[in-house]
Parts: structure tokens; C-alpha cells; sequence
């Protein structure tokens, strides 16, 4: 029995949850190990696991983990801990792991706004070209605008749904 089900639980079952979820992961346009990772850990009942731990569940060497974690790390959809007294480390997918990914987005998107903003003065707010880059420019702007609002919506809504954290 791996760290990440239970005695009661299934293991097929939630392989097959796993790479269900996965399979959708990859079709929205995740990568397929960092999919599979981030499905596994969502599945466990601990809300984590070792390397070594999802390695056994799914099947896949040390590195492609560590290759995935990384991933899902850098897209702030996992966290690293490490065991007290232990040189392991753990990785941890919280509840709010999509409001803190979809937040964290906002970084990305001053960026993208910024190079649009060049791109319009670069080829003129006149032209063909300039119009649809400023018609980019205002959708990332208004979904920016939205995404903040409807992201302290959720805040409030989850913390009247599920409590504190």
C-alpha cells in the first residue's frame, strides 16, 4: 500500500482517478508527468507526499518527480517541506491551490501587458496589427481587472463554505 491511499481505499480506484484526472491535465495543456504528480498528491489523504512515495504510486523514475515538482513548483501549484529531522522532502498540494496558481498569475499577465504595450508602439496603434495587439492589450487589462475581484469573491466564499485554514 502506497503512502498515498489509505487501508481503506481503493488503490485501482484512485490510480484510475490519477490518470483520469491527468488525461484531462495534458488535454488542457499541462505537461503529462507534472499532470500525473499534481493528480496523485490531490488524491492522497495527506494532501502530500515523498518523492519516493509518488515514484511507487505512479510508476516513474526519481527524476521524472523531480522534473515534475519543479514544474508544478514553479507554477505555484505544489510547495516543498521538509521532514522535521529528515533530509526529505515532502510535497504538499494545499486546498486553496488554485486560487494561490491563479493569483500568482498576475505576475505573468503585467508582463504580457508589457510587451503588448511595446508591441502597439512598435507597430503603430494604426495599423492592422497595432489594433489587434491593442485589442489583446485590453482583454489581458479587463481580465486582470476581473480575475482580482472575482478572486476575493472565491476568498470569501470558500472561507464561508470551508472555514479557515
Amino acid at each position: 500500500m502506497t503512502e498515498s491511499a489509505g487501508a481503506d481505499r481503493n488503490a485501482q480506484a484512485v490510480s484510475r482517478f490519477v490518470e483520469s484526472f491527468a488525461a484531462q491535465l495534458v488535454e488542457a495543456g499541462m505537461p503529462r508527468m507534472p499532470a500525473r504528480v499534481f493528480a496523485a498528491l490531490l488524491s492522497s489523504d495527506e494532501g502530500s507526499m515523498t518523492s519516493a512515495g509518488l515514484g511507487e504510486q505512479l510508476r516513474i523514475s526519481p527524476a521524472a518527480v523531480s522534473g515534475a515538482v519543479r514544474y508544478l513548483a514553479q507554477t505555484h501549484m505544489v510547495s516543498r517541506e521538509r521532514e522535521p529531522g529528515s533530509r526529505r522532502e515532502r510535497y504538499r498540494v494545499h486546498g486553496d491551490q488554485w486560487y494561490e496558481a491563479l493569483t500568482n498569475r498576475d505576475a505573468v499577465l503585467k508582463r504580457w501587458e508589457a510587451a503588448l504595450r511595446e508591441g502597439v508602439t512598435s507597430l503603430g496603434a494604426d495599423t492592422p496589427a497595432g489594433r489587434r495587439m491593442s485589442e489583446t492589450l485590453a482583454f489581458f487589462e479587463f481580465l486582470e481587472s476581473e480575475l482580482a475581484e472575482l478572486m476575493e469573491r472565491w476568498r470569501v466564499h470558500r472561507e464561508k463554505a470551508f472555514g479557515q485554514e
